[in-house]
């Protein structure tokens, strides 16, 4: 009779294939995810075709068709440059230089426009990016 020991052999479990599946899974959410931005304000934005960028802490400036000021959605009292400032610094609050998101409406003064530049630069504002919608593909 035999009487050996029988070898216990050590199972492995090749877990690469199942990595591979789950970086596919997540490319796939990632590139067929889309994040909708809801505002309570009426604003028609005017459309350029461009790459589209994302900020977590952005501040943002909305200018209506009546040229009303609005930073982080909420309403400016007047539309001075003391006082778009003066909110500017009060809503950026201790961040040295928060990235400016201006959202004007299609409709809104060009010189409304020109006060809300004029002052995040005198405020020492160089991060400003201009809010647009993406031009609709016209078939033929």
């Amino acid at each position: 009779m035999n009487f050996k020991k029988k070898v216990n052999e050590e199972l492995d479990l090749n877990l690469t294939p199942l990595i591979d599946v789950v970086f596919l899974l997540l490319i796939f959410f990632m590139v067929t995810t889309t994040f909708d931005r809801e505002t309570q304000l009426k604003i028609e934005l005017p459309q350029a075709s461009g790459e589209a960028k994302k900020a977590l802490e952005v501040l943002e400036i909305s200018i209506d068709s009546k040229s009303r000021f609005f930073i982080n959605e909420h309403e400016i009292v007047n539309s001075g440059l003391d006082t778009i400032k003066k909110a500017i610094k009060q809503a950026a609050g201790d961040k040295k230089n928060p990235p400016l998101l201006i959202s004007a409406d299609g409709q809104a003064t060009h010189q409304s426009v020109v006060t809300v530049l004029d002052a995040a630069s005198q405020l020492g504002f160089v991060n400003i990016t201009f809010a647009a919608n993406e031009p609709t593909k016209k078939t033929k």
